[in-house]
């Protein structure tokens, strides 16, 4: 058994949500692919004149807006997973289209889906290495 003073040196999280600091930084990264995507493709550089359908892209992140603003682990879990999906569609168009303004945001994309994932996968292991209170130490 730990002593008293080892268990204390991190704070304990609840179970399922994220601790409010990490969970700024994750929200701050899935707004910016969020504006990213939708500025991308209604704005700065789209495919057609006045936009495309591929704004839709950002349907799935905006799923995800409940357990990223409540810091849900489920919704980090699932995210990790999805935004290897913008990467690969960053990497596709930054090395084939034609207009250099959407290759550069392909490339911010692909920066971005990097940096959530292991913004996400960093939350996630700290979240599994927190200690949790055992049952005859809470009462």
């Amino acid at each position: 058994m730990r002593p008293q003073a080892l268990q204390s040196d991190r704070p304990t999280q609840s179970r399922g949500v994220v601790t409010p600091a990490w969970r700024l930084a994750n929200i701050l990264i899935w707004a910016a692919l969020v504006v990213l995507c939708l500025g991308w493709e209604l704005v700065w550089a789209p495919l057609r004149p006045g936009g495309s359908w591929l704004a839709l892209k950002v349907l799935p992140l905006l799923a995800a807006a409940p357990g990223m603003w409540r810091g849900k682990l489920y919704t980090y879990q699932w995210m990790s997973m999805l935004v290897w999906f913008y990467l690969a569609e960053g990497v596709v168009r930054g090395l084939t289209d034609p207009l250099q303004a959407s290759r550069a945001l392909a490339w911010g994309e692909c920066a971005l889906a990097l940096m959530a994932f292991g913004l996400m996968a960093v939350t996630l292991r700290a979240h599994a290495r927190a200690p949790t209170p055992r049952r005859d130490e809470t009462s």
